[in-house]
């Protein structure tokens, strides 16, 4: 505006004319900018795409090993790359011709300021200050204008990724675990109720894991729950720990929808052992003591390691509790990352126990000493069991067997087996049979 006063007061006429044509620079910004709009957004996938590959390769460098699979893996990034490039080579063309033109306006206003302040300052309008104030006036202004233009590429690539990150940000999760609202019960007895709940997947829309399934857990006892894959025994305690809520339908502790209960307190009565472990960085006393909100005493970590038979193998251990486990617990084997799990999980002192296939990974001899420690942690709590193995399954108070989403048989395993063509039965042979 400065510019545009100070260009009128020196000469009105010759500032007319530049200011007709700088509005020119601006479209141009303008096309270029929308030129770019899909160029940018179809790179970033690209390059997204690439990366992917790429952070896939790395954490799972053992497997690609085993399987000989460098030279493919490398193709695979290659050719993503390669797709990345071409769309980047697209995108430069673009921006390249914007930029060009952005420069292009700049110089030909240079040109139409000189030409015509010339014919002024010849027929005797006006005089060279008078121009050359109208053309540091106007033609400055104007080439921050054409520079804003030329930068129009990076500032797309810029708002592009500026959009992905606040999209993340201000995302609203449905189940807010910082909340301090809802209920908290006196006493917790364990009773747990699935009433008609219906579910799918945000991800998968289009498969329907449960349709009107009804489940009642009664307190302190052990409810197994057998099927094929897919059938939605994991979905149970995937809602049970709402990490989803249902679609429709109710689950109740106590009688008490879950919903409605302070969802910190609430997973604080949970204690999940899933089939892969997942262990921290760090040491296993670190480790043990994620079970328990607050200050744990040496004699606490103890005492569920010993629950859990992880005190022997710990105490053997050069550095003891003090021992690091490595990236994810690599550096130890998989009964011995199960156990100190299980002690994690026993530290809290949950009044339900979820095993989701907590022993199907492991050997024989593993899996015999985990079920033992198992065996202890499930005296007294309502416990959920997620597994396959006869062993882990037949000494459940209740079987559930599921499939597509619905309970077809619910018994003892000597009531089950005994349904002549029982989908139980027919496992339980299966099982039998396998080696």
């Amino acid at each position: 505006v400065t510019g545009v006063v100070i260009a009128i007061i020196a000469d009105w006429k010759l500032a007319l004319i530049i200011i007709c044509v700088i509005p020119l620079t601006g479209i141009q910004g303008y096309a270029n900018v929308k030129f770019l709009n899909g160029f940018s957004q179809d790179a970033k996938m690209m390059y997204e795409d690439a990366s992917q590959v790429a952070t896939d390769a790395v954490s799972s460098i053992r497997t690609i090993a085993s399987f000989c699979c460098e030279k493919r893996i490398t193709r695979i990034y290659d050719r993503k790359c390669r797709a990345s490039v071409n769309q980047g080579v697209k995108t430069g063309i673009v921006g390249g011709i914007g930029f060009g033109f952005s420069y292009l306006t700049l110089y030909l206003t240079y040109g139409l300021c000189f030409y015509v302040g010339g014919q002024f300052v010849r027929q005797g309008k006006s005089n060279f200050g008078e121009v050359f104030k109208v053309f540091f006036a106007l033609v400055l202004a104007t080439m921050g204008v054409s520079e804003t233009s030329a930068m129009a590429s990076d500032s797309k690539k810029a708002k592009d990724s500026a959009i992905s990150i606040f999209t993340l940000l201000d995302r609203v999760s449905e189940i807010d675990s910082r909340s301090n609202q809802g209920l908290i019960l006196d006493e917790v007895k364990g009773n747990i109720d699935f009433q008609q709940v219906s579910f799918k997947y945000p991800s998968r829309l289009d498969i329907q894991i449960f349709h009107d399934f009804t489940l009642h857990i009664p307190s302190g006892k052990t409810v197994a729950l057998v099927g094929e894959s897919g059938s939605g025994k994991s979905t149970v305690i995937t809602l049970l720990e709402r990490f989803y809520n249902p679609d429709s339908g109710t689950i109740q502790l106590d009688g008490v929808e879950i919903k409605s209960l302070n969802i910190n307190w609430f997973r604080n009565q949970i204690g999940l052992v899933s089939q892969e472990p997942i262990l921290f960085d760090d040491t296993i006393r670190a480790n043990i003591a994620y079970g328990k909100d607050g200050d744990v005493t040496e004699e606490e970590l103890i005492a569920a390691a010993k629950i859990s038979n992880a005190h022997e193998f710990i105490s053997s251990l050069p550095q003891g509790y003090g021992t690091f486990v490595g990236e994810r617990g690599a550096q130890l084997s998989g009964g011995q990352k199960q156990r100190v799990a299980i002690a994690r999980a026993i530290l809290k002192d949950p009044k339900i126990l979820l095993l989701d296939e907590a022993t199907s990974a492991l050997d024989a001899e593993s899996e015999r000493i985990v079920q033992n420690a198992l065996d202890h942690v499930m005296v007294g709590r309502t416990t959920i069991v997620v597994a396959h193995r006869l062993s882990t399954i037949k000494g459940a108070d209740i079987i559930a067997v599921l499939k597509d989403g619905a309970i077809v048989e619910k018994g003892s395993h000597d009531s089950l087996v005994n349904i002549k063509d029982g989908l139980y039965a027919s496992l339980v042979e299966l099982r039998s049979a396998s080696p």
